[in-house]
C-alpha cells in the first residue's frame, strides 16, 4: 500500500499530510474507494494558536466536487502552544479509484 505525503507552512504553522488507500474499507465493485489521511499540525511559531475551522474541497476523477466545512477537526478545536503538535486520522470515500483533496484551516492567534 503506497502512501502519499504533502506539507505546507503558513505563518509558522506546519501542516503535514499522509494519505493512503484503505483496502479493508473499500468496495471497488460497489464503486467505493476509501482513503485514510493522517494530518499533523505543528506550531513552529512563537505564539499560541487554536484551530477553529476546516474547509476541504474533495474532487474525484470524474470531476465531482464535495466541500466539507465546519468547526474544528474530529470534534476538537485544539490549542497549540509554541512547539506543540496535534495529529488526527480521518477517511475520505470516493466514487472513483483516485481524486484530490485540498483545503485550509482557520487558526486563531493572539
Amino acid at each position: 500500500m503506497s502512501t502519499t505525503t504533502s506539507e505546507a507552512v503558513t505563518r509558522g504553522i506546519r501542516v503535514s499530510v499522509r494519505a493512503k488507500y484503505s483496502d479493508q474499507n473499500s468496495d471497488p465493485q460497489g464503486r467505493r474507494w476509501v482513503f485514510l489521511y493522517t494530518i499533523t499540525i505543528h506550531n513552529e511559531s512563537s505564539v499560541r494558536v487554536q484551530l477553529l475551522e476546516r474547509h476541504w474541497i474533495i474532487t474525484d476523477a470524474n470531476g465531482e466536487v464535495e466541500e466539507v466545512k465546519g468547526p474544528g477537526v474530529v470534534g476538537k478545536q485544539p490549542i497549540l502552544e509554541p512547539g506543540q503538535s496535534f495529529e488526527y486520522t480521518s477517511a475520505c470515500p470516493l466514487k472513483t479509484p483516485f481524486g484530490s483533496m485540498h483545503g485550509t484551516y482557520q487558526m486563531l492567534g493572539p
